[in-house]
């Protein structure tokens, strides 16, 4: 049993109760007391003083691509498709030994910033990879985030009309095969689930509509969530017109691809029309701002989209396109950015919070477990050292987490576990980890030129 005492505690349950001196108790993987004063005593549980600290519960990341973490610093002044064509060769080197350097990478940044679950896109699959998933979930479990990854894939090759190279197409029967298979073979629906699997072609501009359209088919036959990029930069939009005649969100709606079950990273490329459809359909966004300015795709519209219905998450994107690789960095950008785009009120501090836990959660289909506070919910929490020079004399502490500079991680239990103490992951050897991720970058780039 782990008891978080004297703690400001940011609850975001229905009540949105905020305890200004308040307790967590964590008894086995889930949260058993919540409330205001002193913690009740406990024989021999774990006392952590929360004293100057905030509890949060644990951020949601709804879109990554972890392999990216050993292939960062490449084409950094590049829009998307030219960033692409330059990174593609690279990636098509990647192996099972590379992803699961990068995996647990990528992960141990996230899990510094907060993040206790995790939601991966992975797309390559070289035909002498070895078993790529299989690696990275190895790496999550490793680490100790609850994972979701989505089996991604790509059919459409240069050859017929598609951005990526042939190299690292697959055909589509063998794409449904092996999603299934994955499914079947890793998919837990528990409530206490670590892992769940999703099924994500990767973009319309390298998959095929049948691609699209069985995929959603696989999806719901097998009870799993669907994700994949949308309307992320204008090239897109310009690829689709020219080739189907339609927007993005026409092109997917059209191939059954909008509902609670699935979710588009990026969204950036709406109209208004497109918005009110798909905030009536309750389909959800993964807002990644970073990675959206690091390639100047362009800024999501958040506050149209949350106020359509429709459940934005965050997500830090591949480390290639913003190497930062921080949950928190993306929940200050998201605030930062919102209201660059729509003024001083478009996101306030507390909403950019729900953007990284219950909306996350929700997008994840997890949000009667995970993404706030509460007793009976999966024990998966922050705790933010808020003391330090860099916040101390802030009286909100919402806004000193949200606007403020990255706060020391004193705490952060996933499924009832440590996995951050002290602002270090317990669970990986980081300075020999750092060396493995030099180590295998320095590897691809080689093989690649």
């Amino acid at each position: 049993m782990i008891v978080i005492d004297h703690a400001t505690v940011v609850t975001l349950d229905p009540g949105r109760r905020e305890l200004t001196s308040g307790h967590v108790v964590v008894d086995g993987n889930r949260i058993v007391a919540v409330g205001p004063g002193p913690a009740p005593a406990y024989d021999g549980a774990r006392v952590i003083d929360g004293s100057g600290c905030l509890v949060t519960p644990g951020f949601v990341n709804t879109h990554q691509h972890l392999y990216q973490w050993v292939t960062r610093g490449l084409a950094v002044d590049a829009t998307l498709f030219g960033w692409l064509n330059t990174l593609y060769p690279i990636w098509a080197g990647i192996d099972e030994e590379s992803v699961h350097v990068a995996a647990q990478g990528a992960l141990a940044q996230l899990a510094r910033s907060g993040c206790t679950t995790a939601a991966d896109h992975h797309y390559i699959f070289p035909r002498d990879g070895g078993d790529v998933l299989a690696a990275e979930i190895t790496a999550a479990s490793k680490i100790g985030l609850r994972f979701h990854p989505a089996r991604g894939s790509m059919d459409l090759g240069k050859k017929d009309g598609g951005l990526p190279p042939d190299s690292v197409v697959e055909d589509r029967d063998e794409i449904l095969t092996a999603t299934e298979a994955a499914i079947d073979r890793w998919h837990d629906p528990s409530p206490d689930s670590m892992l769940q699997l999703v099924v994500a072609p990767c973009s319309p501009f390298s998959v095929t509509a049948d691609l699209m359209r069985e995929a959603a088919e696989l999806a719901r036959r097998k009870g799993v969530r669907l994700h994949t990029h949308l309307a992320e930069t204008t090239d897109e939009a310009d690829w689709c017109d020219e080739r189907f005649g339609c927007t993005p969100s026409e092109y997917a709606a059209d191939l059954g691809w909008t509902g609670q079950d699935v979710w588009f990273a990026h969204g950036i490329h709406f109209d208004d029309a497109e918005i009110k459809r798909l905030g009536a359909s309750a389909t959800g966004i993964a807002h990644c701002p970073s990675s959206n300015a690091r390639l100047g795709a362009g800024i999501a519209r958040v506050a149209d989209l949350r106020a359509a219905g429709c459940p934005v998450g965050l997500g830090v994107d591949g480390a290639a396109s913003n190497e930062a690789g921080s949950l928190l960095e993306e929940l200050r950008h998201a605030l930062l950015f919102a209201r660059a785009r729509g003024g001083p009120q478009a996101l306030d501090v507390r909403s950019a919070l729900e953007l990284a836990t219950l909306d996350g959660a929700r997008i994840l289909g997890r949000d009667k477990d995970i993404g706030s506070l509460e007793v009976g919910k999966l024990a998966d929490l922050a705790v933010w050292r808020l003391d330090t020079l860099a916040h101390a004399g802030i009286p909100d502490p919402v806004a000193a987490l949200v606007l403020g500079s990255p706060p020391p991680l004193e705490l952060l239990l996933v499924n009832g576990q440590p996995v951050v103490e002290h602002d270090t992951v317990v669970t990986i050897d980081e300075p020999a980890l750092a060396r493995r991720v030099a180590s295998t970058q320095h590897k691809l780039v080689v093989a690649a030129t």
